[in-house]
């Protein structure tokens, strides 16, 4: 995880032009993990809502934005 370690610590940055940069990019990763830790859970028989309680989002909001997958 050293791509996120870094992307952390330049979130950090005193010059927002690499912070806006790095959180951005770090969006972008947990938009990537979210959709694989979803796909496993679905994989595993977890229900939209197990699933909506561990995001601490609404079954609609997690189905609306994974279903599809």
């Amino acid at each position: 995880m050293t791509e996120a370690t870094d992307l952390a610590e330049r979130a950090g940055d005193r010059d927002p032009r690499v912070g806006l940069r790095a959180v951005a990019a770090l969006r972008r990763l947990l938009e990537q993990l979210e959709s694989v830790q979803v796909r496993s859970a679905r994989n595993q028989g977890w229900s939209w809502q197990e699933i909506a309680a561990e995001l601490g989002v609404s079954r609609q909001a997690v189905h609306k934005k994974h279903g599809r997958h």
